[in-house]
């Protein structure tokens, strides 16, 4: 060891954080998939429900990101699974868990059934999601049964991040701040509120065109957020 190096002992979260993440990226094929989505429309949907509502009811473009990735995983199930040995296994109801940063560590509990909630009951479900893990009362199945991941940074000066997939889950969306960006639309450079979401996937279980497709689904879903925000997604056939 260096000179002047000490050890610093670690918490039993940031032990079970770097069992699991060494665990994840020794045995699970990653491969990483990324969309530009531009956000005006959603942000503009949220900027209209949230013209009455108090700072405390606020619906959150985490929210909003919770519900349109509800929605696309019921039209994309392949994505909302575990792999249990070697065998895949799909999901009928959509877990999805939210990164939340703690002040030792990162936890990621799920928000359960979320393909029956409307963005206002998730809005609220995610708060209370919020506010449990800050207190320590998460509930078992918020712990064990989550089928996808979604991670932030919008709220930092991240750009976009790729994330390392939660066993035994097959893939996280990891999602970066929004900002204007000049781009070309119709021959003209235009100015749009661009986020990065970029899709960490287990290829055991995914191919890079699903991935492809699911990612155009949830942007095409994000760029016209009036066709769904106010209705709760229909399920795909069996």
């Amino acid at each position: 060891m260096p000179e002047g190096t000490r050890a610093v002992e670690q918490t039993s979260m940031r032990r079970m954080i770097a069992r699991r993440m060494s665990e994840s990226k020794q045995r699970i094929p990653h491969f990483y998939v990324a969309t530009e989505v531009e956000m005006d429309a959603s942000l503009s949907a949220l900027s209209a429900l949230n013209a009455d509502r108090t700072r405390e009811e606020r619906v959150t473009v985490t929210a909003l990101l919770v519900r349109a990735l509800a929605a696309t995983l019921v039209e994309h199930p392949a994505f909302n699974a575990v792999w249990d040995g070697d065998v895949l296994r799909r999901s009928d109801v959509v877990n999805i868990a939210v990164a939340i940063e703690l002040t030792d560590g990162l936890l990621a509990p799920a928000l359960l059934g979320c393909e029956a909630m409307d963005l206002s009951s998730t809005t609220t479900e995610l708060r209370s999601l919020l506010a449990r893990a800050k207190a320590g009362r998460i509930r078992a199945a918020e712990w064990s049964e989550a089928t996808f991941t979604l991670t932030n940074l919008g709220m930092f000066d991240i750009a976009h991040f790729t994330a390392i997939i939660v066993p035994p889950q097959v893939a996280i969306l990891a999602t970066g701040r929004i900002e204007p960006r000049a781009v070309v639309r119709n021959g003209q450079i235009v100015v749009r509120r661009l986020m990065t979401a970029t899709l960490s996937a287990d290829h055991r279980a995914v191919d890079g065109a699903t991935a492809a497709r699911f990612l155009g689904t949830l942007n095409g879903r994000l760029q016209d957020p009036d066709t769904w925000i106010a209705q709760l997604p229909a399920r795909a056939p069996a």
